[in-house]
């Protein structure tokens, strides 16, 4: 029963909310290719899918039974797999998880015409097509035009890895340089003992690209820094990081991160929103890399556009500005406040930014610039994901002067 592995990965994503990714590391050790390829398809085309459904079934089938059909659909429609396999592999596993839909799903799957599947037109027919939820859609072709739909059907460009030391002995692998030495983004790229060693890590290039911007210095403030990839790399250039989160769980991810790559991180529990008073200008500068809706990351984690809506996006937006009102305050004369986010949402980035100045006449925006190709904005840089790689950040450098 080949699909059963990524059903119990889907309903763990899709009605469970757990992340895919982690979802996909915790599967026993050894080959699961088909796997991970099903899962990424399924919700990399979730809204195409929902749509197959609707057209080929007279009422909504329940969520197992929909899950089943999403999978048989992936496997013909983006696995190669062939259709009466797909099928068959669809009606056995629906005779373990829904025994009753067995004689739908072998009729839904065998009557399926995907050349009678419409796809509507202007946004929505977009908002179908990239996955985006269609308020984003509509957002982002307000703001940015013709170029919105390349920025929402782009694709991620492989396996971004930044190398530590022994960069050398991967670049036979077929790969793509990056603006950054340290980083390139390979077509496949197997983990091996290189890891373990912390010769490399995988590491996003608008990841990279954030810390790029932040300017060396004394002592380093990570606010919302879990897993550690940003901590540990502005350890190379910092003399002191100390690097938050606010749960214990993703500060042992932080302790274990700079371990393997051979960096000193104090990493500790804490509550970004909440006034530390030990923490008060004691920082040269402060990293914000905010809890954002992530949708510039979309091509990479096909999950993220899962259930999110202009009320969720809204009520990050208040947990956003509080942890850079708070964070300000631990920010010395002088020092600087680096706001970042993976997302391409203007209320998320600028329109933060926007509202903190307002509020804090001590502080401005400060010029930045980045190799990685990016929009300067009216405050920051944003990285779209049509030019950076397939990656969607936005980063802004304020200073303290009073």
């Amino acid at each position: 029963m080949i699909f059963l592995e990524a059903y119990n990965i889907l309903s763990r994503v899709l009605h469970g909310g757990a992340h895919l990714k982690i979802a996909l590391s915790e599967l026993p050790a050894g080959e699961h290719g088909l796997t991970v390829k099903l899962c990424y398809a399924a919700l990399e085309h979730n809204s195409y899918l929902d749509l197959c459904i609707a057209a080929f079934a007279q009422k909504t089938p329940p969520a197992p039974v929909r899950m089943v059909l999403k999978l048989a659909l992936s496997a013909t429609l983006f696995a190669d797999m062939p259709r009466p396999v797909a099928a068959s592999e669809g009606v056995e596993l629906c005779k373990k998880v829904k025994p009753q839909a067995a004689g739908f799903v072998n009729a839904f799957l065998r009557a399926f015409d995907e050349d009678r599947v419409r796809i509507p037109d202007g946004l929505e027919g977009l908002a179908v097509r990239s996955n985006f939820p269609l308020f984003a859609v509509e957002e982002i072709s307000a703001r940015y035009g013709a170029r919105a739909e390349g920025i929402l059907l782009a694709k991620s460009h492989g396996v971004c890895v930044r190398f530590a030391r022994n960069m050398e002995r991967y670049l036979a692998l077929p790969h793509e340089d990056t603006p950054f030495a340290s980083v390139k983004i390979f077509e496949r790229f197997s983990r091996d003992e290189g890891f373990d060693r912390g010769d490399y890590t995988f590491q996003s290039v608008g990841s990279v690209a954030v810390c790029s911007v932040v300017e060396p210095s004394h002592r380093l403030l990570d606010a919302c820094a879990a897993p550690g990839g940003k901590s540990v790399l502005l350890a190379n250039c910092c003399r002191e990081v100390v690097a938050c989160d606010l749960h214990a769980h993703r500060v042992k991810l932080i302790e274990s991160y700079a371990r393997r790559m051979g960096v000193k991180i104090e990493a500790r529990q804490a509550d970004s929103t909440l006034f530390l008073p030990a923490f008060e200008e004691t920082f040269d500068g402060v990293l914000v890399d905010a809890p954002c809706s992530g949708l510039g990351t979309v091509a990479e984690n096909p999950d993220l556009p899962l259930n999110k809506t202009k009320e969720s996006v809204r009520a990050l937006t208040g947990i956003q500005r509080a942890i850079l009102a708070n964070c300000a305050r631990y920010v010395r004369r002088g020092g600087a406040l680096y706001y970042a986010t993976c997302s391409i949402l203007e209320e998320e980035n600028d329109g933060a930014v926007s509202h903190f100045l307002e509020a804090h006449r001590n502080f401005s925006a400060e010029e930045a610039d980045c190799p990685l190709p990016h929009e300067k904005t009216q405050h920051g840089l944003q990285f779209l994901p049509d030019t950076a790689y397939g990656a969607g950040f936005y980063v802004c450098k304020l200073r303290r002067r009073t």
